[in-house]
């Protein structure tokens, strides 16, 4: 069993997304209520070959426990040896496989969602990652299939079942269908109905009401949300207090999201390895995109990121950006 989930609790999961859920992110959304953080996904054979900037994207805090390392790969040995190293060197809560990432430059690793057209390989994969750190829960995530005709997502939910994954993540979209249209949650209900094993659920969570949905009408022992909290990170801060009191908070002032993007930015800044991108914020223009995409005159925003490069470049913008709207976010 997993620790952080019981019969009492029902865990928000920040999702892994590859470029932006980096530590500072996550300590965000964790200081929001995030109960469970899983970091950007690593390339398995990337950690075998001693890339160090991959420690950075799998660094985390203390304060961020329960805290998984999600990798991905195809060679079942370099995945084991891969989750044994992150393993002895950073001990997080529990290593997590994708099987779910769609995009083609993971795919034609025949890695990610690649795998659900071939369950036999991923289930020598779990089981190898499994037996390679016996002490260290491992997750996986997957998505409903690989298209409309191939849904698999009970088969592939009881293929990790049987070879020791301890918990289930279903991206409730399949592979072709990408992140476009609604997420099948029949299908997500229908596997955590049918599994011992915990399943969270992913996909089209959008407020408190929907995790409402999700909590009372499934199986789910959780849900995770991802792109949703990339412009919103305080959606977790929301659905617990909806939860609670059956009643939505009132959201950020304009000047609050402001003060955390800036403290957010300088956080990345001075984090960074690499100097350059300790100079010159241009590189983090799609991050600071993502967490000012639901604010009055975003599109604005985004413009005058363009000519963005300093912190103070930075402090300006949001002074103008605030004086110019200064009613509630």
């Amino acid at each position: 069993m997993l620790p952080w989930i019981s019969k009492h609790s029902f865990p928000l999961y920040l999702a892994p997304m590859a470029r932006f859920t980096d530590t500072a992110f996550r300590q965000m959304c964790k200081n929001q209520g995030a109960d469970v953080m899983v970091t950007e996904f690593v390339q398995a054979d990337a950690i075998i070959q001693g890339h160090e900037r991959l420690w950075e994207t799998v660094d985390f805090t203390t304060s961020q426990r329960p805290m998984g390392v999600q990798i991905f790969g195809s060679n079942p040995s370099t995945m084991a040896e891969a989750a044994k190293r992150i393993n002895d060197k950073i001990r997080p809560d529990f290593i997590d496989i994708n099987y779910g990432c769609p995009a083609d430059r993971v795919i034609c690793m025949d890695a990610g969602s690649s795998l659900l057209r071939n369950p036999c390989k991923l289930g020598t994969i779990t089981k190898q990652v499994v037996d390679a750190v016996p002490e260290t829960p491992v997750t996986i995530k997957i998505r409903i299939g690989w298209d409309d005709q191939t849904i698999n997502a009970l088969e592939i939910g009881k293929i990790g079942e049987a070879v020791g994954a301890k918990a289930l993540t279903i991206h409730g979209r399949t592979k072709v269908q990408g992140y476009r249209g609604d997420a099948n949650w029949q299908i997500i209900g229908q596997v955590a109905e049918s599994l011992t094993i915990p399943v969270i659920g992913n996909g089209s969570i959008q407020s408190a009401k929907d995790v409402i949905e999700v909590k009372n009408n499934t199986n789910c022992a959780g849900v995770m949300i991802g792109r949703a909290a990339l412009g919103y990170p305080w959606i977790f801060r929301d659905i617990k207090h909806y939860l609670k009191t059956g009643t939505a908070p009132s959201p950020p002032s304009i000047e609050y999201r402001w003060k955390t993007i800036i403290e957010y930015t300088e956080i990345i800044m001075s984090r960074s390895y690499q100097k350059e991108r300790r100079m010159d914020i241009k590189w983090m223009r799609p991050k600071i995109i993502a967490l000012t995409k639901e604010m009055k005159g975003s599109r604005k925003i985004r413009t005058a990121l363009g000519s963005v490069s300093k912190i103070s470049d930075l402090k300006d913008l949001a002074s103008k950006h605030i004086s110019m709207y200064q009613t509630t976010a």
